[in-house]
């Protein structure tokens, strides 16, 4: 998809303004938080969750959803026509 700096009508790509970046980006960081806790927590944590590291592994799948929201983006992004397009199209008769 191409964007438009000129204004010549085109369509183009989302970007950084689509709603599964930043849901990718926020899943991510708290899976990054995670991650890091459950990397230095002691033992009490894991005496709490019957040795499962609960943390560290919620931490990777979250890690891991937002890879694959940023992969969905990336691969299947979302097409935005400029507002000069969407006039265009609403004038014309049906």
């Amino acid at each position: 998809m191409s964007s438009s700096p000129n204004g010549s009508g085109e369509k183009h790509a989302a970007g950084a303004f689509d709603v599964r970046n930043v849901i990718a980006a926020l899943i991510g960081f708290y899976g990054v938080v995670l991650l890091v806790v459950g990397l230095v927590d002691g033992d009490e944590a894991l005496e709490k969750t019957d040795g499962f590291d609960a943390n560290l592994w919620v931490g990777l799948g979250m890690i891991v959803f937002a890879l694959a929201f940023a992969l969905w983006s990336r691969l299947r992004p979302i097409v935005v026509a400029s507002p000069e397009t969407r006039d265009d199209e609403e004038s014309r008769p049906a």
